[in-house]
């Protein structure tokens, strides 16, 4: 079955040198071979200013680089998320850019009682995180706190499942490991999880 598939690349450096844009650019032509639809989203070259109130998070105007993207992502069935984690969780930009998506109308529905209606279900999402830690490290003495939240507060919270996880630790490795893992992107990608 093909699926409509949005990637969104959250490495804040433009550059495209990194080893999450070789990562992006294999799933998305194993995706493509495959037969699935695939938009990609570079968030690094995107130009917006950060949400600084609740009134803006809530009824705010999407900046006008954004619409494009959130179209983008709202078309999709499946999504791809990429970042580097820093300090524990994913880069400022990132973080900016998904608090302007992921507003009111578009994963939530505020009630007058009881819990926000979650707009997104029916989506899947796989995250993919680079670190230079060991994963190991990262999930058992720092809760991977950063990518749990992510996982949990925003996309489990809009109704998206299911959400499944790539952690690649120790980015600074060998050349073969590397390959390895644009390998693991290939094969997700052909398969569109």
């Amino acid at each position: 079955m093909t699926k409509r598939i949005a990637i969104i690349q959250g490495h804040p450096d433009a550059a495209g040198h990194h080893l999450l844009n070789a990562m992006a650019d294999a799933y998305a032509e194993a995706a493509t071979s495959a037969g699935h639809q695939v938009r990609r989203i570079e968030v690094a070259k995107l130009d917006f200013t950060f949400l600084r109130t609740q009134s803006d998070f809530e009824t705010g105007e999407l900046p006008p680089s954004l619409v494009q993207p959130r179209d983008d992502m709202r078309w999709a069935e499946h999504w791809v998320f990429l970042f580097p984690l820093w300090h524990g969780t994913m880069p400022a930009l990132f973080k900016g850019f998904l608090e302007h998506i992921f507003r009111p109308g578009f994963t939530m529905e505020y009630r007058k009682k009881g819990f926000p209606k979650r707009l997104l279900a029916g989506r899947s999402a796989r995250v993919v995180v680079t670190m230079g830690m060991p994963v190991m490290l990262y999930r058992w003495y720092f809760g991977a706190f950063g990518v749990r939240s992510f996982e949990r507060s925003m996309l489990s919270f809009a109704g998206i499942k299911p959400v499944r996880e790539s952690l690649y630790g120790l980015t600074f490795a060998d050349d073969k490991k590397r390959a390895r893992w644009i390998e693991d992107m290939r094969r997700h990608g052909s398969r569109g999880d």
